[in-house]
């Protein structure tokens, strides 16, 4: 797969947003995107960890990128990328 195809259609924040709320907005990104397009995601909810990759398998979209990385001032965030099925 070539890295131009992993390219985000559509980036949304749910940075301090907690469960249920980010993956409401996911799933209402990609009711708004067309099959392939890919949905980038920033998280600080750890309930993210668990909760988008099953909103992935359980509607057939395609998790492409699951990471965890540090902000500007140290705190844990999440990063996903994921495809529309």
């Amino acid at each position: 797969m070539s890295e131009s195809t992993n390219t985000p259609t559509i980036q949304i924040n749910t940075r301090g947003l907690r469960c249920p709320e980010p993956v409401m907005m996911l799933h209402q990104a990609i009711r708004k995107s067309k099959s392939g397009d890919v949905v980038e995601v920033f998280a600080t909810d750890n309930s993210t960890s668990w909760d988008i990759p099953k909103f992935c398998m359980h509607l057939g979209h395609e998790l492409i990128l699951q990471e965890e990385v540090l902000d500007e001032t140290g705190n844990k965030e999440f990063h996903y990328l994921v495809k529309k099925g």
